[in-house]
């Protein structure tokens, strides 16, 4: 079998709040905006934010499926994070640097980079 990831979908209560908060984390604007689903691009990727409520879906948060985002320096990793709300702290694991973030919704994304 070959296959390939080419996006994944974070579900947010408020499309408005989540699109301004990955805007300025992104540094880049959304590529599709839609008060359901809005997309970014980001080097071939696509990550989705679902207003699962306005589909009249259920959803329980947690930290079962995390995203992990990539960035190409240590400092480039510590102002990402700086002033977001930490729930796995800035940790060194082998070769990289690793910390974990709640975003405006409630979901917990990675963030990485390597020495």
């Amino acid at each position: 079998m070959k296959c390939r990831i080419e996006s994944l979908y974070l579900c947010v209560k408020d499309m408005g709040r989540a699109i301004r908060f990955y805007e300025e984390f992104f540094e880049q604007q959304v590529a599709e905006k839609d008060e359901v689903y809005t997309v970014f691009e980001i080097q071939g990727f696509r990550l989705g934010l679902f207003a699962f409520e306005k589909r009249n879906e259920s959803h329980v948060y947690g930290s079962n499926c995390l995203p992990s985002i990539s960035v190409e320096s240590l400092e480039v990793l510590k102002n990402k994070i700086d002033g977001l709300e930490i729930c796995f702290p800035l940790t060194q694991i082998g070769s990289n640097w690793v910390a974990e973030f709640v975003d405006s919704e409630g979901n917990h994304v990675e963030i990485t980079t390597s020495i």
